[in-house]
């Protein structure tokens, strides 16, 4: 154990006594995230896609992953943050590394190895009373990405319903049209930031908006993805890979 671990530990044990929490992976007391929980939330980035546009994923949305960001989303436990900023850098780096490498966007080779603007996608405003914060937004704010985010490139043109429990036509129809870009994203290279990715509705409009801007758009990069899945089986057939991630279609 390093000398920066030890005094972590500590802190953590000593935070416990005058703050009691419990584990917002599994509820077990005394820690913000446990050493197990934290393992399960090791960034291990995947590529899928939506249409055209590469998105790039840390974290599949189930098990712990799921339920550490409900509590962070829904729950108000900021104190995971950290965790959940390692695996957004993880895709984010990611993302960077294949645009550099001639990745991404290939109907537009002006996108080819430009440095990518993070662009975050909006919270409507129940979100925002609900919530208090705008999660991808402090999430991102942690993940000391190297290019800085241009804050409200994106912003709502309409409020939409809650995309929770709908399915994708109804995804697809509540987000759409409902985002305007800002034209400060012209001649610009997005990558556009999401928590989680379901349908891949939200990334569809965000990229039509940015396009319609003018801007390029180079791909998605998010926290986590959930699975698709038909009878236990990923739904699709693997599309071709780029660099060492394996890229799935997103329906």
């Amino acid at each position: 154990m390093t000398a920066h671990t030890l005094v972590r530990e500590s802190l953590l044990d000593a935070a416990a006594i005058v703050l009691p929490v419990r584990c917002a992976g599994c509820r077990r007391p005394d820690r913000s995230l446990c050493d197990e929980c934290e393992a399960e939330l090791s960034p291990v980035t995947r590529l899928d896609a939506v249409g055209e546009i590469p998105v790039w994923s840390a974290l599949s949305y189930e098990g712990v992953a799921r339920r550490v960001l409900l509590a962070y989303k829904d729950g108000g436990r900021v104190d995971v943050v950290r965790a959940l900023a390692r695996a957004l850098r993880s895709a984010v780096a990611e993302a960077q590394r294949q645009a550099a490498r001639g990745g991404g966007d290939a109907a537009d080779p002006a996108a080819a190895g430009a440095a990518l603007l993070p662009v975050l996608i909006p919270s409507t405003r129940s979100a925002w009373r609900r919530r208090g914060y705008h999660p991808s937004r402090s999430v991102l704010a942690r993940a000391h990405i190297l290019v800085p985010p241009l804050w409200r490139a994106l912003r709502l043109s309409r409020q939409t319903a809650d995309q929770a429990g709908l399915n994708a036509a109804q995804r697809s129809g509540n987000r759409r049209g409902s985002f305007v870009a800002s034209k400060r994203l012209a001649g610009r290279t997005c990558l556009i930031v999401d928590d989680i990715v379901t349908s891949g509705a939200t990334i569809a409009e965000a990229a039509r908006a940015i396009h319609a801007a003018g801007g390029r758009v180079a791909g998605a990069a998010a926290i986590a993805r959930t699975p698709l899945r038909a009878g236990g089986r990923l739904q699709g057939a693997p599309r071709r890979p780029r660099g060492d991630a394996v890229c799935f279609p997103v329906s």
